[in-house]
């Protein structure tokens, strides 16, 4: 069984697996349309996080993970967990980036029915005030955006995610502008 991952579990994939991938999902965009009570925000004060949206010219980067045979229901009960405010699993077909012949994975993604979470579309200059505003228990809401800009930078240079690089570049003048250099910014290179 794949999963794949497109947002914290690009560089947090803090369970075991066999093999790993890079590639991209087509007909699907990465936006941060997804509220974040339970680690970037809290239940008063949601942060954002990111989701996959159905878009027909869209593509997604990301990485999939091959989960060990003898650990999938464990592993499974622990991604529920941790995707639990208002995503759901759904299988899509990932095309490797070495060229290798595509194939399903398992995703999750914000249910659009029924979640209270998900906002859909909403204008960049709200998503920014709310990742500046927000901090969870797995820290700051910036942290975690700034991280995945950083990982697609890094991991994915012949990838342009504009809605998510759009976002970062406004986060990080709203940083220059402010004078934030926490550590998390200084150890992404970005000061």
């Amino acid at each position: 069984m794949w999963v794949f991952g497109y947002g914290s579990l690009l560089w947090n994939a803090d369970f075991p697996y066999s093999k790993m991938m890079s590639g991209s999902v087509i007909g699907y965009s990465r936006r941060f349309w997804q509220l974040s009570p339970d680690h970037r925000g809290t239940p008063d004060k949601p942060g954002r996080a990111v989701t996959l949206v159905a878009d027909e010219n869209g593509t997604c980067w990301g990485r999939a993970f091959k989960l060990l045979d003898e650990n999938i229901r464990q592993t499974l009960d622990y991604l529920n967990y941790r995707e639990k405010a208002g995503y759901e699993l759904k299988k899509i077909k990932f095309h490797p980036d070495d060229g290798s012949d595509p194939f399903n994975v398992n995703v999750y993604l914000a249910s659009t029915e029924h979640n209270p979470y998900y906002t859909g579309p909403c204008n960049n200059e709200m998503i920014i005030q709310t990742i500046l505003s927000s901090h969870g228990p797995s820290g700051s809401n910036l942290e975690y955006a700034l991280k995945l800009a950083a990982f697609l930078h890094k991991n994915a240079p012949h990838i342009y995610d504009e809605h998510l690089f759009e976002i970062e570049e406004k986060l990080l003048e709203h940083c220059r502008k402010n004078g934030m250099t926490e550590k998390f910014i200084r150890e992404l290179s970005y000061v």
